[in-house]
């Protein structure tokens, strides 16, 4: 019988110490080495990642969130391959409040960015360094932060130029040579005002929501609106067909807004039409393509999951959290409550307001009810921005229906409270209806209990419109009336 290995004769030769010693240091070298090919490995497995970012969009004017008119067929096939949050929202309705909140992980009362045009205390980090310090090269183009913000963040490389998205990055990596994972944020600053004087919309087929007055005005720029909707859409697809060439399939791309559009009771408010946000989060092989999810998550919680899909440090003391588990489809669930705050936007608007949300029902405390809510819209009536405000006054001037509609959007009460289950528009207020008394004394605990702790002073910053003295703006509807 032919002997196998087992039972072959060999010859044994004992090791003396020296030998043995060497033997064991060998083996320890090989460990060692195979620990750190195992964790360069597992390094390599760290996503890429692309955050993509809309300047004022409102989440109901995508084709994803239900648009029947305006057309963004690239976030409708980034939705088809990745995951749709129905109920994401932004930290504040502003700009500068609502970006210190994602790159902070810090609600404006604790990052010190409570109005707009402000930046973080300077003792607040960004969470951009601890991607760095976990070996990720981060990038900017566009508008990240606010207006000048970018070189405060720490990232690698930034790029501020709000146009020209596509040529800007592809120039940039064309020409730079990058190593490692990389986070490449991109900020479109559309379709923020003033919206484009093209009109790739019929202004006669544009969708208005019910509580605007239809006038022509109000349908032109609409339609320039949606066409900037539009443009921004068509662009992101250069900058991802772009990226996906440069990148890895191991990449993560997330796409989002900072809040509603510049539209009567959208920006500056905390109706959902203001801090209610697109969110679309696509990962190959990690998310399932097509999927949509009724999670509620804020925009604090961005940068956590970004740093907890990366493997980077989470700081222990921020407002957000990961959503991971959401992403990989392990839950459904995240937050109980979304709480925002809006404080004020310079001379414009000076009506801080304060929020809390859960699945259906919504909480609003007007801080100083006593004054005219306002801003640049209704104030400065511009080309492209707010000129159709004349319009609406004119057509209340006429109309009782319309002149409800403009009296509600200057003059609030304290308390507002809403069933968006069965008042998603939010119009009908029911904050002194009797059956609704313990809710409404439940939820303004809750919110005042988080101001406390979040340490809100409910600062005022600049001097409110106090009524019943004159609006800042044009003509008041009585004197419209008169002039009929």
């Amino acid at each position: 019988m032919k002997p196998n290995n087992l039972t072959k004769n060999t010859s044994f030769i004992p090791l003396g110490s020296k030998d043995l010693w060497r033997v064991l240091s060998v083996c320890g070298c090989c460990l060692l080495l195979s620990i750190f090919i195992i964790f360069k490995s597992s390094a390599r497995q760290q996503p890429n990642m692309i955050v993509y970012l809309s300047d004022d969009l409102g989440y109901l004017d995508v084709s994803v969130y239900g648009a029947d008119v305006v057309k963004t067929p690239i976030l409708e096939k980034l939705s088809d391959e990745g995951m749709t949050f129905d109920n994401a929202f932004v930290a504040s309705p502003s700009c500068a409040p609502s970006r210190a909140a994602l790159l902070t992980g810090l609600m404006p009362a604790r990052n010190g960015a409570e109005v707009n045009h402000a930046f973080p205390k300077p003792a607040i980090p960004y969470l951009i360094g601890q991607l760095k310090d976990n070996g990720y090269s981060v990038f900017a183009f566009g508008k990240v932060a606010h207006y000048g913000g970018n070189e405060k963040c720490g990232f690698d490389f930034h790029h501020d130029e709000q146009t020209g998205l596509y040529d800007n990055i592809s120039g940039y990596f064309d020409s730079t040579k990058v190593e490692g994972p990389v986070c490449i944020f991109v900020g479109d600053r559309r379709p923020h005002v003033w919206w484009t004087d093209k009109l790739d919309y019929d202004p006669k087929k544009v969708d208005l929501p019910p509580y605007f007055i239809n006038t022509k005005s109000t349908r032109e720029h609409r339609a320039r609106y949606y066409t900037d909707v539009t443009g921004m859409d068509g662009e992101m697809g250069q900058v991802l067909d772009y990226l996906d060439e440069m990148l890895d399939d191991n990449t993560l791309t997330l796409f989002t807004s900072d809040h509603g559009a510049q539209w009567p009771f959208g920006k500056w408010n905390l109706y959902d039409a203001g801090i209610r946000t697109p969110l679309i989060v696509k990962w190959p092989g990690k998310i399932t393509p097509g999927t949509r999810t009724k999670a509620m998550v804020s925009w604090v919680d961005i940068l956590p999951t970004l740093l907890d899909v990366s493997g980077s440090e989470i700081p222990h003391n921020l407002d957000g959290k990961s959503f991971s588990e959401v992403l990989k489809g392990n839950t459904n669930d995240f937050r109980d409550v979304i709480y925002t705050t809006h404080t004020g936007d310079g001379n414009f608007n000076v009506y801080p307001m304060r929020s809390i949300r859960n699945e259906r029902y919504k909480l609003i405390v007007n801080l100083i009810p006593n004054a005219y809510h306002t801003n640049h819209s209704d104030i400065l009536r511009k080309d492209g921005a707010g000129a159709f405000w004349d319009s609406w006054d004119d057509q209340a001037a006429q109309d009782p229906l319309a002149a409800a509609v403009v009296q509600r959007y200057f003059v609030r009460p304290a308390v507002e409270f809403y069933d968006l289950a069965n008042d998603p528009n939010e119009q009908h207020n029911l904050a002194n209806e009797l059956a609704y008394q313990p809710l409404v004394t439940k939820m303004k605990k809750q919110l005042d209990n988080w101001m406390v702790a979040q340490g809100d002073e409910q600062k005022l910053y600049k001097q409110p419109y106090y009524f019943p003295g004159p609006k800042p703006n044009g003509k008041t509807i009585q004197e419209r009336k008169n002039e009929h």
